[in-house]
This record gives C-alpha cells, sequence and structure tokens, in this order.
C-alpha cells in the first residue's frame, strides 16, 4: 500500500469514529424512541465502516 493510500485510510477510520461517537452522543439524548433507534443504527454503521476499513490493513 502506498503511503497516501495509507493515509486515506487513516483519514477514513477517523472520520467514522467521529460519526460514530456523535451518534452515539445524539441517542443518549434523545427522548423520541424511533430517532432513538435511527441515531443507534446510524452510530452501528459508521461502526461497521470503521471495521471494514480497518480489516483493509
Amino acid at each position: 500500500m502506498t503511503t497516501k493510500e495509507l493515509l486515506y485510510i487513516e483519514d477514513a477510520l477517523g472520520h467514522a469514529q467521529f460519526y460514530q461517537s456523535k451518534f452515539n452522543e445524539t441517542a443518549s439524548q434523545l427522548q423520541d424512541p424511533e430517532l432513538r433507534t435511527l441515531a443507534e443504527d446510524m452510530a452501528k454503521k459508521h461502526r461497521q465502516i470503521f471495521d471494514s476499513f480497518y480489516n483493509l490493513l
């Protein structure tokens, strides 16, 4: 893998972690169960994205 490709993966990992934490934070503050579930699902999706990029290494 080239240096540029590794930097891209590093950025993607950082973004996925950031969005996962923000969706988890948002879910914990939501009162509406439907919206809370949606935010939790989005957090899970970003965890899957993180895992996919991490497995490239």
